[in-house]
């Protein structure tokens, strides 16, 4: 079985393949103060609570946007399976050219998304990942990663409004009926949702008008991608389990080198 580990600023993605098929899959909150054998141990619960061990992984496939994370699940790769990571990065195969300045700057995160959209959905397409920065990855006719915007987290502006306005509160991340509302929580929720369902629309219609694309597929993942897709008729779909898939294929791609 393959372990995947998607390595996020605010969660940790991890599932369980056996061939294709994504058997289980969890989170876990990402942090630099945890240690290797903290992470290694709710793993191993959780393998333990699906009545899985150890020793029923035989491959680990490792994506991270926090550097100072790798040597963390290496760590705890080598020490609690017995496996030495595969990490997404520069020498490793990944399916998908890069057309950007300097592809070492993209993160694997980007680069798993639009693989795992490119082979499940085609292209063009746009995936749009809500995490804690939403991204837009830009994957051309040819199959080709062409970049795409980078925005704040919708998080990210709810907690910044809540705490850059002293009467105002902290609320749930639900969307109100209307834009217009007679209490404050229902106003800041459809300031900042609504505001990130106009984002997408204008950004989307941007994309496709600069690509020149006569159709585009839009994809949707991350944890709020349920709730900014059911206020929109762009979005075509929402994968939530994307970038795993992605790191499933990249792990394929690179198990016989």
């Amino acid at each position: 079985m393959l372990l995947t580990i998607d390595v996020g600023n605010t969660n940790i993605k991890l599932g369980l393949f056996d061939g294709s098929v994504l058997l289980e899959s969890w989170r876990l909150g990402s942090s630099l103060s945890k240690t290797s054998d903290e992470y290694g141990l709710a793993i191993l619960d959780f393998l333990r609570g699906h009545s899985y061990t150890a020793a029923d992984v035989d491959g680990i496939i490792l994506a991270s946007v926090i550097p100072d994370l790798n040597h963390t699940f290496e760590r705890l790769s080598k020490y609690y399976f017995k496996l030495t990571p595969l990490t997404v990065g520069p020498g490793v195969k990944t399916g998908i050219a890069i057309k950007y300045d300097d592809p070492r700057e993209v993160g694997a995160d980007r680069i798993v998304n639009a693989l795992a959209g490119y082979k499940l959905y085609g292209a063009p397409l746009t995936v749009i990942d809500f995490g804690t920065a939403t991204t837009f990855n830009v994957v051309n006719g040819r199959g080709e990663f062409a970049g795409g915007p980078i925005a704040p987290g919708i998080k990210i502006a709810g907690d910044a409004l809540a705490a850059g306005a002293a009467r105002l509160p902290r609320f749930e991340y639900e969307l109100p009926a209307k834009v217009v509302n007679k209490n404050t929580v229902s106003n800041m929720q459809a300031g900042v949702l609504y505001g990130a369902i106009g984002t997408v629309e204008y950004i989307c219609a941007r994309i496709k008008r600069e690509c020149i694309f006569e159709t585009m597929k839009v994809i949707a993942t991350g944890g709020l991608s349920d709730v900014i897709a059911g206020g929109t008729s762009v979005i075509n779909t929402v994968d939530k389990t994307l970038s795993l898939t992605g790191l499933r294929l990249v792990y394929e791609m690179n198990r016989a080198r």
